[in-house]
């Protein structure tokens, strides 16, 4: 490469910060610059390149008023003075676009989020070829590096015995719901699925345990109420945006730090909405996404098929639609589909295992006192669904409840540490994960009266210092702390994430600035103005840390011995899953009401 001579013109009162950025650039590639100060005139400015010899001319302006009349005059007196064809010209700043530039007469313009790269090939005459940032994220197994190993030594052995109390009670007991992910598991080929060849073994024994709306679909073609499939001109709509997606994004890094990484919900009811919201949050950084899946799903014995779309909240879930979503994704996003309650938990980890994803959530207690799943029957679904997780490679974090009702946190950690236990115990890979957020137990007790942080700190705190495992707040962060303000939604989501990075967790998941109060669909502008407050914040606070506070403590010693007390009383109880309709992990004053879907519908095998 021949070296360059180039002026650097700041034709601005002060600004001049760009230009230094672009002179280093090319200095470093072994070209001569001549750095001109601000706010010269036009006249001494054309003075000082005619005395000079160089090649390139780069001129620089902010905002400003009567930014085209001067830049015009500029490119005049350069013609009137006989340089313009012996320099070549470049334009750059915020004001300026590259038709603006074209029109007053300049070779180049470079606007807003232009690179010192960029301007370095122009000085070169070369053709700028933008780096394709597809390879720089990785997927993370955040469960890597943890041993499990217990601190509290009287929580552990509570925790042993109710495991092993678990275990004894499940043995020889089976549900509709584990028949069905064992057929799946068995009968149901993924690659012999998608080259579309009929399992008519895996259909027939399928519906034998599934109600009578899956069976009418299965026998008649029947979809459930409010759910069509894709016209074939959607799926070609869906698969052109997809591939001009991939084609032209990059992907970033939401934050500098290892972790917390950031995981986006979705769950719009159509499939290519959400794989819209999903392309939307990998180019704005996200590590990861999570499907949530419609509440009606939750009830039903069994699973449909096809690529469907539905008219309420949550995505429909079938083999069709998570094998689309799972081809939209980038090869560094971390996927998890929800199995944590309802009818279809161990299928869905089945199903979710054969499809591709990375992580599932699984927990007994909240999926079995929020009103949702009997709880013997998530019992005996969860167990296997655990060990099918273990069989696909699948972390699965324990969600708790204290958002939805008024558990308090320690009786909701209490059954969070039996699921991971008992995860533990059956070869998995459980996270915790407790929730971030104005709950309604705080609203009553009044912790968050003068802030949100200390008490979800003391959160954190407390389950560190009962055992050594992956921790994920969500589900998701700032929920319940906002309003239907999108700034002040977005600013109070990334102060949580902010507080996750400094209690230094694995990872966070955010919510979309209309997601707690949404009025209709969750937006895509919603979804990146989170994002950005999220990055930003991060970025703001970078590698700063919290300071343990007095108040801290003492929540986290409150939490602790609650734990400790619950595990005591369902030990003393004898019988895990009596201690859930008995309220001993959540109970009635609490507003946690044990499900009836699914009742007197464990059998023994």
């Amino acid at each position: 490469m021949n070296k360059q001579k180039i002026m650097l013109i700041p034709l601005d009162p002060v600004h001049d910060v760009g230009l230094k950025m672009v002179r280093r650039g090319l200095e470093e590639a072994g070209h001569e610059t001549i750095l001109l100060p601000p706010d010269l005139p036009v006249e001494e400015v054309i003075q000082e390149i005619a005395k000079s010899s160089v090649n390139t001319v780069l001129v620089s302006r902010t905002l400003g008023y009567g930014v085209a009349e001067i830049l015009a005059r500029f490119v005049d007196l350069l013609d009137a003075a006989g340089i313009r064809e012996r320099v070549k010209v470049g334009i750059g700043g915020m004001a300026i676009r590259p038709e603006l530039a074209a029109e007053l007469g300049f070779d180049a313009g470079f606007g807003p989020g232009t690179t010192v790269e960029e301007a370095v090939a122009f000085v070169e005459d070369r053709e700028y070829v933008e780096a394709k940032q597809r390879t720089i994220k990785h997927k993370t197994d955040f469960t890597i590096g943890y041993s499990y190993a217990y601190r509290h030594q009287g929580i552990k052995e509570k925790l042993d015995r109710i495991t092993d109390m678990i275990l004894t009670w499940a043995q020889g007991k089976t549900s509709p719901g584990v028949r069905r992910a064992e057929i799946r598991d068995e009968l149901w080929d993924v690659h012999r699925w998608r080259d579309y060849e009929p399992m008519a073994k895996f259909e027939r024994e399928y519906v034998k345990h599934s109600d009578e709306m899956v069976r009418n679909f299965y026998e008649n073609g029947v979809l459930h109420s409010k759910t069509r499939r894709f016209s074939k001109e959607e799926v070609v709509g869906l698969e052109d945006y997809v591939a001009r997606t991939i084609e032209t994004m990059k992907v970033p890094q939401l934050s500098a730090r290892a972790k917390p990484l950031v995981f986006n919900q979705y769950g719009t009811g159509c499939p290519f909405m959400d794989i819209g919201h999903i392309k939307v949050s990998e180019a704005w950084g996200a590590d990861g996404v999570v499907h949530f899946d419609p509440s009606w799903g939750a009830r039903t014995e069994g699973l449909l098929d096809g690529f469907l779309t539905h008219e309420e909240d949550g995505t429909v879930l079938t083999p069709a639609n998570l094998n689309r979503i799972k081809r939209a994704l980038e090869e560094s996003t971390l996927w998890q589909i929800r199995a944590h309650r309802g009818l279809n938990t161990p299928e869905t980890v089945v199903l979710a295992g054969k499809i591709g994803a990375d992580l599932t959530k699984i927990n007994i207690c909240y999926g079995s006192l929020g009103a949702g799943t009997d709880p013997a029957r998530l019992t005996v679904d969860a167990i296997a669904a655990i060990r099918f997780a273990v069989k696909y490679g699948m972390p699965f974090d324990v969600v708790t409840n204290e958002e939805l009702c008024g558990v308090p946190a320690f009786k909701a950690f209490a059954g969070m540490l039996i699921t991971a236990a008992l995860g533990v115990r059956l070869g998995g890979k459980p996270i915790l994960q407790p929730l971030f957020c104005k709950s309604p137990e705080v609203m009553v007790g009044g912790q968050m009266t003068d802030n949100y942080v200390e008490f979800n700190a003391a959160k954190i705190m407390a389950l560190k210092e009962i055992v050594e495992a992956p921790i994920w707040p969500g589900a998701p962060v700032g929920f319940l702390t906002q309003t239907e303000d999108r700034v002040q939604s977005s600013a109070s989501t990334a102060m949580h994430a902010v507080l996750a990075s400094m209690l230094e967790v694995d990872a966070v998941t955010i919510a979309s600035a209309d997601e707690a109060y949404s009025g209709g669909p969750i937006t895509v502008p919603s979804k990146i103005d989170t994002l950005r407050a999220v990055a930003e914040a991060l970025r703001f606070y970078g590698h700063t840390t919290i300071a343990q506070t007095k108040q801290m403590e003492i929540w986290r010693d409150e939490i602790v011995t609650g734990i400790d007390k619950v595990l005591t009383d369902v030990v003393a109880k004898g019988d895990f899953v009596q201690a859930l309709y008995d309220g001993v992990l959540g109970s009635r004053e609490d507003g946690a009401y044990p499900g009836r879907s699914g009742r007197d519908t464990v059998v023994k095998q």
